[in-house]
């Protein structure tokens, strides 16, 4: 038989024509397959994440969103994994459980923390492991049904990669073609993401970073593009200006450190969720749960956190730094605190005192153990090196851990300075918490936030007669004791804020109205001492001034802790992200976006230098006392 030619490719036989357009075919055919998964991730992840397919849509129909942009890389992801396993259509199988994962973790972190998911957040996966059990008692039924999903998800995805075997097998040619477009998009994709730079290709890409407000950077440029532009915010850049010149031209006020001859205990206490559950509308608590605490007040602490990140506050408080000057998102105690740092524990050693850090959990939490020798303390009492304590309810008790307070202070010949940080109170707080009910709760709310706000109240009166003790011990004692005592942040009350009508959301809202904010971010705070009592109207300050208290309290001198902060606190009681509140309590808000007042612009200086600079004013802010560290002399140091 002769050969029939192609009059339109000459040359090739009807057999290879066919098998040419075939693979065509296959081609198109693979392509529409990727994209259609693409949009389908991306679909399924705002979803997921948003809590509403509405929104997803919107998302992805929304052309001056970056819904194309998302498509195209997780395209480009797919065809790049599709060439390592030689599997077309396997990709699928490895990338759709990881960002469907993320996006399931970030709605969980919205509805109990309001953030959205980070990079950092990886940083602290054991935490939430060690959580799990207080979140599943608090919602049993969804963690039944997380729990079954979980195992039929994973044999449903065995399943499927089993049968992924009998996929064709993708060869050199088409390996080599896959990654040669998927590697360089997929890096310029990267080089677009240093939100600090100008970007002409992210600008017609609808990509727009908002790093200063996080619900709206995720809102707009959806949860693959939004968590992408935060991954460099993990590497903090210089501050404008920052020099060896620059840190000398900032004053140093105090040029020594000073120790009162009176070198009194201090107790600081941050108290995990304490907070005021009178000021839910609508609700009536009886008896009063924090009425001592009440009696006693100073005045609030502006936290930096609602519902959670317990360590953001613990920094500010022990450091006298700001979270406002770190990238959103941040975990310094993970993330930063990688060598010595000063603190109130390092200046306090350096002068005569046994300094001691205690919270009945386990010393990995937040990377406490390693912070805690970073800050300079002589020994840190955990779950890991004590006795267990007696707990109430599910987690160790308020009143043990104030008899465990008692009996090391009592025990210290030197002054001490004794850190404790509470566990009782963390949520959530599922109804029936407590066997022995003392509150009665009245609320129109309903019966699921009565059961809430009861367990939540009957642990902060723990709270409040265990610092009531703490103070009744202290006021016996021959030798000078002050004690600091404050909430840390809200508890993660969740719904019952939307059911009493406390907020319009389960969480705070990051910036704002400045009263509003103060509502949803204010706790009490007690600063007393057994000679001279509370202190009064200290209003309402961020946890970074504390130190300033503490020490004036306590009648010591410091360049950095009464010098600087003193200084800084002359004009701002609140230094917030997204809010300054000024002595006289008038609010600044947006402020991040504004001009940068000079004392802030020190004061960012300052902390950079120290946590991620040369340190080249360490010697004038935070000088090396005249004595070596005293503590380690004496053999004090037990991890």
């Amino acid at each position: 038989m002769s050969r029939i030619v192609d009059p339109v490719a000459p040359g090739l036989t009807d057999t290879s024509s066919f098998n040419s357009l075939n693979r065509l075919a296959h081609g198109f055919a693979y392509v529409a397959a990727i994209m259609l998964a693409a949009v389908t991730l991306t679909f399924l992840m705002e979803t997921i994440l948003r809590g509403s397919a509405g929104d997803a849509v919107g998302f992805i129909t929304d052309p001056t969103r970056p819904a194309l942009a998302t498509i195209a890389a997780i395209a480009l992801v797919l065809l790049g994994l599709d060439a390592f396993t030689r599997r077309s259509g396997q990709s699928v199988l490895l990338l759709a459980p990881l960002l469907l994962l993320l996006a399931w973790v970030g709605s969980q972190k919205r509805f109990y923390l309001g953030d959205p998911p980070y990079p950092t957040d990886f940083l602290y996966a054991r935490q939430i492991v060690e959580l799990l059990p207080l979140m599943v008692a608090e919602r049993p039924i969804a963690g039944l049904l997380i729990v079954a999903s979980t195992i039929a998800a994973g044999a449903a995805l065995a399943a499927m990669w089993f049968r992924s075997r009998v996929f064709p097998v993708t060869g050199p040619v088409g390996r080599i073609v896959r990654l040669a477009l998927a590697v360089p998009l997929l890096v310029l994709f990267a080089m677009q993401m240093d939100y600090a730079r100008h970007s002409p290709l992210r600008s017609a890409l609808n990509i727009e970073p908002m790093m200063w407000d996080q619900a709206a950077n995720y809102r707009h440029n959806g949860l693959v593009m939004a968590f992408a532009l935060n991954v460099p915010m993990a590497n903090v850049s210089p501050p404008p200006g920052y020099s060896p010149a620059s840190m000398n031209a900032i004053p140093a006020p105090a040029p020594v450190a000073y120790a009162s001859t009176r070198r009194p205990d201090i107790v600081m206490v941050m108290s995990e969720s304490f907070w005021d559950p009178t000021r839910l509308p609508g609700v009536t608590i009886t008896p009063d749960p924090i009425a001592f605490t009440r009696s006693m007040q100073s005045g609030h602490i502006f936290s930096p956190e609602f519902g959670g990140m317990t360590a953001n506050a613990e920094f500010e408080a022990l450091t006298g730094f700001s979270n406002a000057f770190l990238p959103y998102g941040s975990i310094p105690y993970q993330q930063y605190v990688r060598g010595e740092m000063p603190s109130l524990a390092s200046f306090l050693s350096q002068k005569g005192y046994a300094t001691l850090a205690m919270h009945p959990f386990q010393s990995w939490f937040w990377n406490r153990g390693n912070v805690y020798e970073a800050f300079g303390f002589d020994r840190f009492l955990s779950e890991d090196n004590i006795e267990p304590l007696e707990k109430r309810g599910r987690l160790a008790s308020d009143a043990a851990l104030t008899d465990l307070i008692i009996k090391e202070v009592d025990a210290s010949a030197d002054p001490i300075f004794a850190f404790a940080v509470t566990l009782q109170n963390h949520g959530p707080y599922e109804p029936n918490r407590y066997p022995d009910d003392r509150v009665t709760v009245k609320t129109g709310a309903g019966e699921a936030a009565r059961g809430a706000i009861g367990s939540f109240a009957e642990g902060i009166m723990d709270s409040d007669r265990s610092l009531a003790r703490l103070l009744e011990w202290a006021e016996n004692r021959d030798r000078e004791t002050i004690v600091v005592f404050f909430g840390d942040h809200l508890p993660p009350l969740g719904q019952t804020y939307v059911a009493t009508g406390f907020m319009e959301r389960t969480v705070s809202n990051r910036f704002g109205d400045a009263a509003k904010l103060t509502r949803e971010r204010e706790t009490p705070l007690v600063i007393w001492s057994n000679r001279t009592g509370s202190v009064k109207q200290a209003g309402t300050l961020s946890p970074a001034f504390l130190p300033l208290h503490l020490l004036q309290a306590a009648g010591m001198e410091h360049p950095y802790y009464t010098g600087f902060l003193s200084t800084a606190y002359d004009r701002w009681h609140v230094i917030d992200r997204h809010l300054l509140v000024d002595k006289n309590g008038s609010p600044t808000e947006g402020w991040s976006q504004s001009v940068v007042d000079p004392l802030l612009r020190d004061y960012r200086l300052i902390q950079y230098d120290v946590m991620f600079g040369a340190r080249h004013g360490a010697s004038r802010f935070f000088p090396q006392l005249e004595a070596p560290l005293i503590a380690q002399q004496q053999g004090r140091t037990a991890w």
